[in-house]
């Protein structure tokens, strides 16, 4: 179908984390909503029945100007300007936070419909066969005092956790006993809110700060211990040479048959084509206004990514969404990479 215009006269996408730009719903209706995939726009003239339509076919036409938009304002910055910005990340996003507390974000209720592996009374998230070394559970080389949650039967940590806005859907939904949730975030003030929050409850959840890209920087947790890795929207904030390290270190934390979840920006998203000139950092990496960094993936980068690291694909897909404004009579185009990688061997200790 031929692509309706998008109108620049919303809040700066660009300057905005995708925390704060994917659309809400209430917990009843993200019970409701199946998978993304099932809504269609099959007459241009409906476009504004709903507020949002799925898998949205591109023309080629409309490739094509997205790539040329993006090739205009491809001119990375100085390479001083580059570092500036990279050694004052944890600087950009304490500021961000501290401006925003948490009345920026809506809690993720879609979660559970994506990601049904983070839902109440979940058997393990694959066969079960896969956890076990003949017959018998994974070993243990910790004692059950040597790390917060040592003595959880399912274990799920989410980097990058912001003010909480997975990991409180989580604990409030999931009432597994044997549930406990790690979150951490390279902002310490992402951290404290996350901590002040009247929901936390350190008897089923640990907060805490951390660079996922400082290789030096250990997680509290030993390798082999996590049924589910949650990375939503944060490991684009990364720089690009860094990313494979993190996901390495990331994926030595994960059981046998643990999954790691992730969604995030896919390439020509509609934040992508919205920065201008004097915005990009090196190819389809940009820093927004606020200083804060983002990255827009094809689904082989991540594919590539999650393999090098010893993890096989569940799932890898682009949800390409029209997202509507009704009463603005708007339209904007987003694309996002959602994916699913396990580990199936077990990994031997440096």
């Amino acid at each position: 179908m031929a692509a309706p215009v998008v109108v620049a006269g919303l809040s700066s996408v660009e300057n905005m984390p995708e925390t704060a730009a994917e659309p809400t719903e209430s917990s009843a209706e993200a019970q409701r909503r199946p998978q993304f995939g099932t809504r269609f726009l099959t007459d241009p003239r409906q476009v504004f029945q709903h507020n949002a339509w799925d898998n949205v076919e591109w023309s080629t036409e409309q490739e094509e100007a997205a790539q040329k938009k993006v090739q205009e304002n491809s001119q990375p910055l100085p390479a001083e300007k580059q570092e500036e910005f990279d050694n004052r990340a944890n600087e950009y996003w304490n500021d961000f936070y501290t401006i925003h507390e948490n009345r920026f974000f809506k809690d993720r209720h879609w979660l559970f419909t994506e990601f049904p592996e983070l839902a109440p009374q979940q058997k393990p998230p694959l066969d079960a066969e896969e956890n076990l070394l003949n017959g018998e559970d994974v070993p243990s080389t910790h004692t059950e005092t040597e790390f917060p949650g040592a003595t959880a039967s399912y274990r799920i940590l989410e980097v990058g956790c912001g003010v909480g806005n997975t990991v409180f859907p989580i604990l409030k939904t999931n009432n597994d006993p044997g549930l406990f949730v790690y979150c951490c975030d390279f902002s310490s003030t992402a951290v404290d809110l996350v901590k002040s929050n009247p929901e936390y409850d350190p008897s089923r959840c640990h907060a805490f700060v951390h660079d996922m890209s400082d290789t030096s920087a250990d997680y509290p947790i030993p390798h082999q211990s996590l049924d589910v890795i949650v990375l939503i929207f944060v490991l684009s904030a990364l720089h690009p040479q860094k990313m494979q390290n993190t996901i390495n270190r990331l994926a030595r934390l994960l059981k046998p048959g643990g999954v790691l979840l992730l969604r995030d920006y896919g390439r020509y998203d509609m934040a992508q084509l919205r920065f201008k000139k004097g915005r990009c950092l090196s190819e389809n990496f940009y820093v927004r206004g606020d200083g804060t960094r983002v990255y827009f993936f094809t689904q082989d980068e991540l594919h590539d990514l999650f393999c090098n690291a010893g993890l096989e694909k569940v799932q890898n897909m682009v949800d390409r969404r029209l997202q509507v404004n009704r009463g603005k009579q708007l339209t904007m185009y987003r694309v996002w990479v959602q994916c699913k990688y396990r580990i199936k061997n077990i990994w031997a200790e440096p």
